[in-house]
């Protein structure tokens, strides 16, 4: 990503989309300003920010996370489809101009490193855990067979970021929130609570559903 911890980088604001380092993110380019954009990104090191967009405030996240297009390819109608990989996040320092598009002066963030190896291993195993169960639970709820993903990062912060990136639902906040965290623990701490609180209901539905099933049944 380069030495400099500084630098100039387009953006992209999307209405409730969080990217995480590692996500692929597919993007259909057609509005004027982001294919101008995605020219000038091309033509540089094909970087840019994607950032969340508050449709209802009008306002842009603080911090974002940086997307590398690894492929890309333009109809004759000018619109272009691409895939982007999630690289590093960023922290938005000033916006440098809005037209045509946004692009901003940012600087990379890091998670901070944790001196207790031994319990962030321990809360990753039982974030591991959760998630199973929760992938278990819910296939037998809905009568299908989903598994664990086989190369499922086995690093905590990256294990972070995919469980981050994964998260069902209308989540876009929490997932901001996740990604804003400087912290592994912490991040990893709030995915495992999640988790648990899903799981737990996940149970109770499971039973209720089988005890239904045995007063059929007799």
């Amino acid at each position: 990503m380069g030495e400099l911890s500084v630098r100039e980088l387009p953006l992209f604001p999307l209405p409730d989309v969080v990217l995480f380092p590692k996500e692929v993110l597919p993007l259909h380019i057609f509005e004027s300003r982001y294919r101008i954009m995605l020219q000038s990104v091309l033509e540089a090191d094909s970087m840019f920010g994607v950032i969340k967009w508050d449709p209802i405030n009008k306002s842009m996240a603080n911090v974002g996370c940086c997307a590398q297009v690894i492929k890309h390819q333009t109809a004759e109608d000018g619109r272009s489809t691409i895939i982007t990989l999630g690289q590093q996040r960023f922290q938005v320092l000033e916006i440098v101009r809005s037209t045509p598009y946004y692009s901003a002066m940012v600087s990379w963030i890091n998670d901070e490193s944790t001196d207790n190896l031994q319990s962030l291993d321990s809360l990753k195993d039982s974030v591991t855990e959760a998630l199973s169960d929760v992938i278990n639970l819910s296939s037998k709820l809905n009568n299908t067979k989903k598994n664990l993903p086989d190369k499922l990062p086995n690093n905590p912060m990256e294990l972070s970021f995919w469980i981050g990136a994964h998260l069902g639902g209308p989540v876009a906040e929490e997932q901001q929130r996740l990604l804003e965290e400087r912290n592994t623990y912490k991040r990893l701490q709030r995915e495992y609570e999640m988790l648990d609180h899903t799981r737990k209901q996940l149970a109770a539905r499971t039973a209720l559903k089988e005890s239904l099933t045995d007063i059929k049944e007799n």
